[in-house]
């Protein structure tokens, strides 16, 4: 995901042989905190281990954040995974720490996708079945040569896919940064209502409800379009994979992991082993403490320290998290608080077996597939683990509007719902009597800690986002908003992947490096080094 606004090369800094930097010995073992203990946090503290450093993790609820796999108390060798699930190749920093720690990943049942063996498409109450788009009617291969052409004719879809390829990094920015201005006040919707292959309501329709890659697209109308032009242009949308026992295996086992080489710290040395087996409660109040910030936890502990990373959503800066105005600049709190979230819910059970698979002998297809509707569920995925295993079922997998739906129904009757819902479509298909587990849910807008599901840049909001993100570099801040670095996959141009959390953790990796005066070889510069040559087009206020 080499991403347009800021083409740094995440993947080499990492695997090169120099490491991503070094400290003076005499600040060896020096304590950083780290607040936030999903995929960002775990990253920051992994690597500023490895480089000497004494990372404090604090976390208010469970390691892992939004890769949160729950395994069914009726069977815990299954999950169901709340957060993150699906991941693009393409993501190549995660994919690092996904290799480090040898985890087997398997294709995603995502519709069409070549692992998915049936895909239906439920529309206005007609059902559909396909393997490939050509399955489908007409329409839908218009509706997708409409989304092909409108890239290409509006987006240059062409030339910044070439130029990503090639990473070339002069030609990415010169198309990237005119497209920003082009299109940095023009919404989702604006942008196909605006193209002549989408004058169609009803191809602007479709597409909303079926959408691309992943699916349905239309809770994403009202957001910017760069938005959705990032994730195309860097794959982030195809041949997504899944890891093999739940997403929370990675950020569980790099708490756990041992790196082959780090700096000052023996043989053996783990953030579990650093922190005796726990990270330290949530975070409830950050000051300034003259040269130092004092951070005081929920069990009324404080600590100083030179530096902090702060890996939570920026939500949580406004009411959970006590924090003084003076850490961060006027117009850094005015992104703060126009960040704008997406809502989210998911439904998951255990069935007894992939019965989906069964073939319904009047039709002769299988009498389920991977669905997308424009009704309640909206998005059904099926995880298929053999014929005699139990087979684990997304049952609706929504967002914002469709999400809000949820929010007043409790577990059961989400579950009778969608039940009832998927009867319309599915006629003589008895899904309860597979049913061998209570369901487990989340609604990412009412959990405390994350306020929604990932931030959604709407139209105008490019500014706010470049503030967020460049927050790293601080040379040139007053000494007073020096010290607290924000990340995360909100700070990131590419919310909702892991790869924006872990490549925002970097980041704040290098600048506390800088902070606290290490450096990095010269062979091997970090995202800080380069900024000015790469960094984020910079829009007139």
């Amino acid at each position: 995901m080499f991403v347009p606004d800021f083409p740094f090369a995440y993947d080499d800094w990492l695997r090169h042989p120099a490491g991503l930097g070094h400290m003076p010995e005499h600040l060896y073992g020096t304590p950083v905190a780290v607040v936030g203990g999903g995929i960002s946090g775990i990253v920051a503290a992994y690597e500023l281990m490895r480089l000497g450093l004494r990372p404090v993790l604090y976390e208010a609820g469970e390691l892992g954040g939004r890769m949160r796999s729950v395994p069914f108390p009726e069977d815990p060798d299954y999950v169901a995974e709340l957060g993150a699930m699906r991941f693009p190749p393409a993501a190549t920093a995660l994919f690092h720490y996904i290799d480090e720690l040898a985890l087997p990943t398997s294709p995603f049942p995502n519709p069409l996708a070549r692992s998915t063996p049936t895909t239906v498409v439920n529309l206005e109450g007609v059902v559909h079945r396909a393997h490939t788009l050509e399955d489908l009617p007409t329409v839908y291969q218009e509706v997708a040569d409409a989304w092909e052409k409108t890239l290409r004719d509006q987006a240059e879809l062409a030339a910044m896919e070439d130029a990503i390829r090639r990473r070339d990094v002069g030609w990415v920015k010169t198309i990237w940064n005119r497209l920003v201005t082009q299109f940095d006040d023009q919404s989702f919707y604006g942008f196909l209502a605006s193209s002549s292959t989408f004058s169609s309501f009803r191809h602007r329709e479709i597409f909303g409800q079926v959408g691309f890659g992943a699916g349905g697209w239309d809770t994403d109308f009202p957001n910017s379009i760069l938005e959705i032009l990032r994730v195309v242009y860097t794959q982030a949308d195809v041949d997504h994979v899944s890891i093999a026992g739940g997403a929370q295996r990675l950020p569980l086992g790099l708490w756990r992991h041992s790196p082959r080489t780090m700096a000052y710290w023996p043989p053996g040395t783990s953030l579990e082993s650093l922190h005796d087996g726990a990270a330290g409660p949530g975070v409830m109040r950050i000051r300034r403490s003259r040269e130092l910030i004092a951070v005081q936890d929920s069990g009324g502990r404080t600590r100083a320290f030179p530096a902090v990373v702060f890996t939570p959503h920026v939500w949580t800066l406004l009411g959970h998290v006590d924090c003084a105005d003076e850490l961060l600049s006027a117009d850094l709190w005015t992104a703060v608080e126009r960040t704008h979230y997406m809502s989210s819910s998911k439904v998951f059970v255990l069935a007894d077996r992939p019965f989906w698979r069964d073939i319904d002998p009047r039709t002769g297809h299988e009498v389920m597939g991977m669905t997308l509707t424009d009704r309640f569920p909206r998005g059904v995925y099926l995880f298929d683990s053999g014929p005699d295993k139990p087979g684990v079922m997304c049952l609706s997998y929504t967002w914002n509007d469709d999400s809000l739906k949820f929010l007043t129904l409790d577990d059961e009757q989400r579950l009778a719902v969608l039940l009832r819902r998927l009867g319309r479509i599915y006629p003589g298909v008895d899904i309860a009597r597979h049913v061998i587990s209570k369901p487990i849910t989340v609604s990412w807008e009412r959990e405390r800690h994350f306020m929604g599901a990932f931030k959604a840049n709407l139209p105008g909001h490019y500014r706010y986002q470049r503030r967020l993100f460049t927050q790293f570099m601080q040379d040139g801040r007053p000494a007073r908003q020096r010290g607290l670095f924000l990340c995360g996959d909100d700070v990131s141009w590419t919310a909702g992947f892991a790869e924006g959390a872990v490549t925002t953790a970097l980041n704040a990796v290098w600048g506390v490096l800088n902070h606290l005066g290490g450096r990095t070889d010269p062979g091997n510069p970090g995202p800080g080094d380069l900024f000015h040559e790469l960094a984020p087009v910079e829009l007139p206020l």
